[in-house]
């Protein structure tokens, strides 16, 4: 069974931010698969269904960004998840704003939700998917950039993002990751 979870804060407040780039990305999967969010599990908003006749779910953690890794510990327990199968989606300040990149495992970097799973899932071996939110204006701290929404030019690449992140996870589902890196990490 596949696992995606799509990071972010719940809340109307975080609704446009930068920080809620995996929230959006779950919602167009949602959309994409046809997998309606019904409730709320294990600490998250939760859908599930089949993906090319496999089981699969999409989970957005309710727990705020900064305590991620408790929803998805929760939900790799209860759903019996493989770690390898496992997908996260998640904004990024190192990548230039609308960039998306797969990668198969690795550490958290500088972003405390990803911290926080790495910790609580004692593993970096998981698939993520990080959409790039651009570094913050020189003068403007990083959380004020992360927690705050996009002008209008820049919400334009950041929904393409979105979208290819989404497509990014179905093929990386029916087809495998690799052949998704190879079309998405360009």
């Amino acid at each position: 069974m596949f696992l995606v979870a799509g990071l972010g804060n719940p809340g109307l407040q975080y609704e446009c931010s930068r920080h809620n780039m995996g929230y959006r990305a779950a919602d167009a999967l949602s959309r994409l698969w046809k997998m309606p969010f019904k409730s709320e599990r294990m600490r998250g908003f939760f859908a599930s269904g089949r993906v090319a006749d496999s089981p699969a779910a999409i989970i957005k953690p309710t727990t705020y960004m900064n305590n991620s890794g408790n929803c998805l510990r929760e939900a790799v327990i209860k759903l019996k998840v493989d770690i390898s199968d496992l997908i996260v989606i998640y904004d990024d300040m190192d990548l230039p704003a609308g960039k998306i990149r797969i990668r198969l495992k690795g550490g958290p970097g500088t972003h405390n939700g990803m911290r926080s799973i790495v910790y609580e899932l004692n593993s970096e071996d998981f698939i993520r998917i990080r959409i790039g939110i651009g570094a913050p204006p020189e003068g403007v701290d990083a959380i004020e950039f992360v927690l705050g929404c996009p002008e209008e030019e820049e919400l334009k690449l950041l929904d393409e993002a979105v979208i290819r992140a989404a497509e990014a996870v179905d093929m990386i589902v029916r087809k495998g990751a690799e052949e998704a890196m190879q079309r998405y990490n360009k």
